[in-house]
C-alpha cells in the first residue's frame, strides 16, 4: 500500500514560512559577519553564500519577493562575496553596512518595519573563531547546508 498522495495545501503548509527562512539568514549574517572580523575568510564566505541559498528558496516559496531578493544578490550579495575574496576587511565592512541597511529596507517597503536588523557584538557562542586567520573552519553547530553547495 503506497503513502496518501499530499495536497497542494499540505504541501504549503509544510513549507517553511518567511519568518523561519529570515531567522536562518539572520544566523548566517551574524556569523559571516564575525568570521570576516576574525580573518576567516573562507568561513565568512560560506555563510554569506549560505544567505545567498535561503533567500533565493524564500524566492520560490514567496515569489512576490522575488525580483528583490535577485537584486540583493546582485547588488548587496555580490559584492560581500567579492571583498570576502579579496580578504579585504574594509570592502566587507562597507559592503556588509550597504548590505544589511537595504535588508532592512525592504523590511519597510513590505511593511514589515517593525523588522530591523542589528550585528550582534558579539559572535555567536557555537562558531569556532580560534586558530588565527585561515586556520580550521569554525564548529557549525545548529543548522547548516548539510554540505550542499549554495
Amino acid at each position: 500500500m503506497s503513502d496518501p498522495e499530499l495536497s497542494p495545501e499540505e504541501v504549503r503548509e509544510a513549507l517553511p514560512s518567511t519568518g523561519d527562512l529570515m531567522y536562518l539568514v539572520g544566523q548566517s549574517w551574524w556569523r559571516c559577519a564575525h568570521a570576516a572580523r576574525a580573518g576567516k575568510w573562507e568561513l565568512a564566505a560560506y555563510f554569506a553564500r549560505r544567505v545567498r541559498g535561503i533567500q533565493r528558496r524564500l524566492g520560490i516559496v514567496r515569489p512576490k519577493y522575488r525580483d528583490d531578493l535577485d537584486r540583493f544578490e546582485s547588488e548587496r550579495i555580490a559584492p560581500v562575496l567579492a571583498a570576502l575574496e579579496r580578504c579585504d576587511l574594509t570592502g566587507f565592512e562597507r559592503a556588509f553596512a550597504e548590505a544589511t541597511d537595504d535588508a532592512n529596507g525592504k523590511h519597510a517597503k513590505w511593511g514589515k518595519s517593525y523588522l530591523h536588523w542589528v550585528l550582534p557584538p558579539d559572535p555567536p557562542p557555537d562558531l569556532d573563531l580560534s586558530g588565527g586567520p585561515g586556520t580550521g573552519d569554525a564548529a557549525l553547530g545548529g543548522d547548516h547546508d548539510r554540505g550542499r553547495t549554495v
